[in-house]
């Protein structure tokens, strides 16, 4: 899908994500949102050039996860996409592929985008926090976090979404510098740099929580998928009194 193109308004396939009961999520029903108090990371001055930041990166031996891993995991999907989705960091799989969201939690990933639609190699451009595995699949630290920031944010800049997929805690924290809370701030939109920002539950978390009863985390970020379907349908980005 094109940046500027739209999407077709079919009904939804079921899907392994899609509940039997759907209603209306509070978090979506009030479409309240909140701003950060600082931001993890700034847009370069100009776009960079997504083959070059690529080439770059693979290079990068910015913090001690460099000594540890098989590939630089830099993204998958369509820069041109007019969604971005961020995890947290590569796994096993992702390190031994060099491709994000391969894993268990990246199937299900597939899963979720399609549910509404969506295709993550067509439609979808993904990535990650940090670009190496951390050992044993540890949540990345504060200062591997900073030493990603600014390939994350050359990549922001270059794909130039028209909304943003936080997955998980990790994502939220480093793309808009709020630490914890992502049940609290799953499903609110957060207008940020000139693009829509919606975080989610992570993959992983949802294959430890497999139930899709109604308040269960499946059935949130189902009806938090739709609204991420419905932002990408209507093609307006945020306007400056949010």
């Amino acid at each position: 899908m094109a940046k500027n193109g739209a999407m077709a308004p079919d009904p939804l396939q079921p899907s392994p994500l899609q509940p039997s009961l759907l209603g209306e999520d509070p978090a979506i029903a009030d479409p309240a949102t909140t701003k950060p108090a600082a931001l993890a990371i700034d847009a370069p001055a100009r776009p960079p050039d997504l083959a070059a930041l690529e080439r770059d990166c693979r290079e990068c031996r910015r913090c001690g996860l460099a000594e540890g891993r098989q590939t630089v995991v830099v993204s998958r999907g369509d820069p041109a996409a007019r969604l971005m989705v961020i995890g947290e960091g590569p796994g096993a799989q992702e390190d031994a592929s060099g491709r994000p969201f391969v894993g268990r939690a990246g199937q299900l990933l597939d899963q979720m985008l399609a549910s509404v639609g969506l295709d993550s190699e067509r439609d979808a451009y993904v990535c990650n926090v940090v670009k190496c595995r951390p050992p044993d699949n540890r949540r990345p630290t504060p200062q591997e976090i900073a030493a990603c920031a600014p390939w994350l944010a050359a990549q922001i800049a270059a794909v130039d979404p028209a909304v943003v997929l936080l997955a998980g805690a990790t994502a939220l924290e480093g793309v808009l510098g709020i630490k914890g809370g992502i049940s609290r701030l799953r499903g609110r939109w957060h207008p940020w740099q000139g693009h829509w920002v919606m975080p989610v539950f992570h993959p992983s978390y949802l294959l430890r929580n497999p139930s899709r009863e109604k308040g269960s985390p499946k059935w949130l970020t189902w009806q938090d998928l739709q609204e991420v379907r419905r932002r990408l349908q209507e093609d307006r980005p945020p306007t400056p009194s949010l």
